[in-house]
């Protein structure tokens, strides 16, 4: 089984929002939420108009999502294209 070698980039942090950031600057909506796993910023998947958290790999080069919907605990590697659990990780953060 193949395994994420961005693992090193995973920090302790608190989610920037409690809906994605850009879309509400913008007024924008979402269809679901992803969280950076370096830095905590707080994105819609690629099914949102906005593409936000993909837009922020692309930027800032911050290797791994997770999910920041509730009940979900995977994570995503964007270099990799690879998603994956990781098994003792505490549980996921969400929004409200």
């Amino acid at each position: 089984m193949a395994t994420c070698s961005h693992l090193d980039t995973i920090a302790d942090v608190a989610p920037s929002d409690d809906g994605c950031h850009e879309c509400l600057q913008e007024g924008g909506r979402w269809v679901h939420l992803r969280m950076c796993q370096q830095c905590g910023h707080v994105g819609c998947c690629d099914n949102s108009p906005g593409k936000h958290a993909t837009g922020h790999w692309h930027g800032s080069g911050h290797p791994l999502i997770r999910s920041f919907e509730p009940g979900e605990d995977w994570f995503w590697c964007y270099p990799e294209d690879m998603g994956f659990l990781l098994p003792g990780a505490a549980p996921a953060p969400s929004h409200t």
